[in-house]
């Protein structure tokens, strides 16, 4: 092999180690930057949240209604209070059973039996007068349009106590409202999320938490008429439900970018 041979066999050699060293080298740093947008990625996007609240309400009638009446009794002796009290109250069941009540919708509240003292006189433990018996009875039933009913039979009846009522929702029908308005309490938080992010020039592109609140509730305020204390009243007692508001809460932290 003569000399000039030698030096161009050991000039392509050269070159071809400098090329195997480049194309290496691109290699390298081309991983390297992509390992490098990848945890710039993952951070912005573990760093980049936006929290938001939802909310949503609606009202509805009630379905449920709880109703406290009964009787009170005075007499010279807790005997006599005790006899005309529950005559009376015998009377009050008697006809609630016959205008619908059932006996699986009745049970006792309260029950009591009280001395009376008059304390006019100089004597200051006070002079025993009598004794006050008090029986109370709850109703608990879905049938609320008969409430005006029943209060009016309870009162001709000889109930002179309506110390409640209450009406509400049953749970079949909280929970079905509830879910309804989760989400729309949930898609309430979106619509916000959007615009706010959209405003700081980006877009929300996933969720990182959900927290729900509690469900909250303001009971409507029953509307009824005294006139039928003062006897039988000659139309039946108004008795309005009105509607119950049910509302629902959602705080959602969403990822932006």
């Amino acid at each position: 092999m003569d000399c000039m041979e030698y030096f161009h066999n050991k000039s392509k050699a050269n070159l071809a180690v400098t090329t195997a060293i480049a194309i290496l080298s691109i290699a390298i740093l081309t991983a390297m930057e992509h390992n490098f947008t990848n945890v710039r990625a993952q951070t912005d996007l573990t760093n980049s949240t936006l929290f938001v609240s939802g909310s949503a309400s609606n009202q509805t009638k009630p379905d449920k209604v709880v109703v406290s009446l009964g009787v009170e009794t005075t007499d010279n002796t807790a005997q006599a209070a005790l006899t005309s009290n529950s005559n009376l109250m015998n009377k009050v069941l008697g006809s609630l059973k016959a205008a619908g009540v059932q006996e699986n919708e009745t049970s006792t509240s309260t029950f009591s039996i009280s001395p009376n003292y008059n304390y006019s006189s100089s004597n200051n433990q006070g002079r025993l007068i009598g004794f006050t018996v008090s029986n109370s009875i709850q109703i608990e039933s879905s049938s609320i349009e008969s409430v005006s009913k029943w209060i009016d039979a309870a009162v001709s009846a000889g109930a002179n106590n309506v110390n409640n009522i209450y009406f509400s929702l049953s749970s079949q029908k909280s929970d079905m409202m509830k879910n309804s308005l989760l989400k729309d309490a949930i898609d309430n938080a979106k619509i916000k999320a959007d615009i706010a992010a959209s405003a700081a020039g980006l877009k929300v592109i996933g969720v990182k938490s959900i927290t729900i609140g509690e469900a909250g509730s303001s009971p409507p305020v029953p509307i009824y008429s005294a006139k039928a204390f003062d006897g039988v009243a000659e139309s039946p007692t108004p008795i309005i439900s009105g509607k119950q508001e049910i509302s629902v809460n959602v705080s959602i932290i969403y990822l932006i970018g």
